[in-house]
């Protein structure tokens, strides 16, 4: 194990010295390599990402030594509006730290959550704004990084049978918790790939290759048996083509409002039906996607509402600061009902999370939290739609309308599951949202230097 650890600590510590900026670019490529400390060492009573989480805490230092210096970000960023509302954001985690059920480990979960959004937040974002060649470099350095994998997966999952769904769950481990991470993933990077495929200021060539990538990517995704990745990616596709028809969000409004209407009213058909679904999850895709809504038999569905119902009950107990970031997996047990415990249930702290980015919020930061999460995620998807319309520049609409459909399909996912406070989700997300903060200002400056040529 030393013999490992030590050459790596070594080409850490090296390129540290030569560039903060360099070791920005190791945590990309490291992180879908990276590997549970669990994995690695067992008996341990704390875990941790093996390389990355340690090469975070070293660019904090580092970061923090360049502040110190008088070097600072661009006010553009700083004062830009998703910055202010990650601001408040991360103050209010600080504080439901303070009020923590479990505060070691409410301190770790919200020092891991400010290392990402530091790093991969506010420095991509000022990366990305002095050279936007940099925002392809992060694409392409996780997306290869991820390639071997995802070829480790399909092997694995090829000697148990291509269409084994039980093996699926688990081929991708160590890299991997499980099938639900990896497919939430894969679908954040498929977006960028047919982008990229359909983008005639890329070469025809490379674009052969990048064609052959996102096949490669479609079929992972597929065989990872992710219900809440595809239906992700379709939801991802119907942003898409509401981008694309440029429609009115007074039209969307009208269109929400009935669906919500319609469901309200026929609610109670609408629960008979989904109970009277029995068909189970299974290695047949079709049967499988129908599975998604079997909530009488499927135990992933069910263990999934076990979850949600602890989180609001928590939430209930302790609703403005919540149980502290962290602490849902931790104190969630007590609150299961016999009624609603399934074959996977567990009364530890080994069973996952809140399922639901929201929730898990919710319970863990109370609604102030909660709250203050949803208007970051609604800010980047506002500048971003902004960003998008302001531009005619071709390279800048795919990067804009990609990242956009990127964290749409995990806002989605969110509802499902949550990642955040993993190195393998939240490094794409917290970058993607960078890009479009850094292109939102870069075309806001354009637009302001081209109207004062023209007077």
């Amino acid at each position: 194990m030393l013999g490992i650890l030590l050459p790596l600590a070594l080409i850490v510590i090296l390129t540290a010295i030569y560039s903060y900026e360099k070791l920005i670019w190791l945590g990309v490529i490291l992180a879908p390599l990276s590997i549970p400390l669990d994995k690695l060492i067992y008996g341990l009573s704390f875990n941790m990402a093996i390389p990355t989480e340690p090469i975070l805490g070293g660019l904090f230092l580092l970061i923090l030594l360049s502040f110190a210096r008088g070097n600072r970000l661009d006010k553009a960023i700083t004062r830009h509006p998703v910055s202010i509302a990650l601001y408040f954001y991360l103050v209010w985690m600080v504080i439901s730290t303070t009020t923590s059920s479990l505060p070691v480990v409410s301190i770790k979960a919200t020092f891991i959550t400010i290392l990402y959004v530091l790093i991969f937040f506010f420095m991509l974002s000022y990366i990305f704004g002095r050279n936007q060649q940099k925002i392809l470099s992060f694409v392409w350095l996780y997306t290869i990084a991820f390639v071997p994998v995802i070829v480790y997966s399909v092997v694995r999952l090829a000697g148990h049978g291509i269409f084994n769904q039980k093996a699926a769950h688990w081929v991708m481990t160590p890299f991997f918790k499980d099938h639900t991470s990896y497919g939430a993933v894969l679908a954040m990077f498929i977006p960028f790939l047919v982008g990229f495929t359909f983008s005639k200021w890329i070469k025809l060539k490379h674009r052969l290759w990048i064609a052959l990538l996102l096949v490669f990517f479609i079929a992972a995704e597929i065989f990872s048996y992710t219900r809440a990745a595809w239906l992700s990616l379709v939801a991802g596709a119907g942003i898409w083509l509401i981008i694309k028809l440029k429609i009115k969000f007074k039209t969307l409004a009208i269109i929400g409002v009935s669906l919500f209407l319609i469901i309200f009213t026929f609610q109670d058909q609408i629960l008979t039906e989904l109970e009277n679904n029995s068909t189970e999850s299974s290695a047949n895709l079709t049967e499988h996607l129908s599975s998604m809504t079997n909530i009488s038999t499927d135990a992933s569905n069910l263990e999934r509402i076990n979850r949600w119902h602890c989180a609001i009950m928590l939430f209930k107990e302790r609703p403005v600061f919540g149980w502290g970031p962290g602490t849902y997996a931790m104190k969630y047990a007590p609150y299961q009902l016999t009624s609603q415990r399934t074959i996977i249930s567990t009364n530890y702290a080994d069973g996952g999370n809140a399922h639901s980015e929201y929730l898990g919020a919710l319970s863990q930061t109370g609604l102030p939290g909660m709250l203050s999460f949803i208007v970051v995620l609604i800010l980047i998807f506002y500048t971003g739609i902004n960003a998008y319309s302001r531009t005619n520049d071709k390279r800048i609409k795919t990067i804009l309308l990609s990242a956009l459909i990127s964290l749409s399909t995990y806002y989605l996912h969110g509802f499902l599951n949550n990642f955040l406070d993993t190195d393998k989700a939240a490094i794409p997300f917290w970058g993607f949202a960078a890009m479009i903060v850094a292109l939102d200002i870069y075309t806001k400056q354009n637009k302001q230097l081209t109207e004062k040529a023209d007077r």
